[in-house]
């Protein structure tokens, strides 16, 4: 077996993305056959590593496949490992594994919902996160006030936020009554509270927030909160490309390993909707 960069050994394992493994070996939080690591070393599954002193166990990688979830998260969890105030996390929803570790594409804060992906493969993680790559994501959000045209067409265009210009790809109103409205919104980016901040930042107050569409997947309707769904290989192939990655062998997943069995919902007719 050839050797390869260290990082995308253990990425590819689940470990975790290529960015967080640079810099737990940058740390000195890694070890190869008893030294430390260093960036650019490269190994195989046949070599000793340890993470923070545990062996890393790699003699199944060969045989793990890549697995995807579509999560349905509820407001009220947190998108971590673990939480020191002791509040609910999306990890104990999903399914055990033996051989690597669930990877959460990007996150959703904790008062947001809706569609939050899970894979084993963290090198697609990685990819599907990173902002070169420029993956929509659709919200449907409920805001509260007064919405003009005034300040759609300021949402379109960009808003000076903390951390430099934002704005939202599109807006499609989508329904509400009085002070509340509905719309759709995409983005190209995954910034934190970016929807929020950039609504707040016109002195509006987002009521409700919900992701439905990440690149290619959508939501799957009849999906509850707090319940997953595995995608299967036609579905993870579209990442894959999306992802800008050859596409590895995949197998379909049985029944037994979704929670539900509904079709996905369907992607907003931006075309229709805009009157374009």
């Amino acid at each position: 077996m050839a050797a390869e960069r260290i990082q995308k050994l253990l990425a590819r394992a689940g470990y975790g993305s290529r960015r967080e493994i640079e810099r737990w070996i940058a740390e000195g939080q890694i070890t190869i056959d008893g030294r430390l690591a260093r960036l650019g070393d490269r190994a195989t599954p046949r070599n000793v590593i340890r993470l923070r002193g545990e062996p890393v166990h790699l003699n199944a990688i060969e045989r793990a496949r890549v697995r995807v979830l579509a999560y349905h998260k509820p407001a009220g969890e947190i998108v971590s490992r673990s939480d020191p105030e002791g509040r609910p996390i999306v990890f104990d929803r999903l399914p055990s594994m033996k051989t690597s570790r669930w990877i959460a594409v990007g996150r959703l804060d904790f008062n947001t919902s809706g569609l939050l992906l899970f894979t084993n493969d963290g090198q697609l993680a990685n990819r599907l996160m990173h902002p070169s790559t420029g993956i929509e994501r659709e919200y449907a959000v409920r805001v509260l006030g007064d919405v003009s045209p005034e300040v759609l067409m300021r949402l379109r265009t960009g808003v000076a936020l903390e951390d430099g210009v934002a704005r939202f790809e599109d807006i499609v109103a989508a329904g509400g009554e009085g002070a509340n409205q509905w719309f759709h919104v995409l983005l190209r980016e995954g910034r934190n509270r970016e929807v929020r901040r950039l609504w707040e930042s016109q002195g509006l107050q987002v009521s409700r927030l919900s992701r439905v569409r990440f690149g290619s997947v959508v939501l799957p309707r009849g999906l509850k909160p707090g319940k997953w769904k595995a995608l299967q290989p036609g579905e993870i192939s579209a990442l894959y490309a999306l992802a800008g990655l050859p596409v590895p062998p995949l197998r379909e997943e049985g029944r037994r390993r979704s929670r539900k069995r509904s079709s996905h919902g369907r992607k907003f007719d931006w075309r229709r909707r805009s009157g374009r």
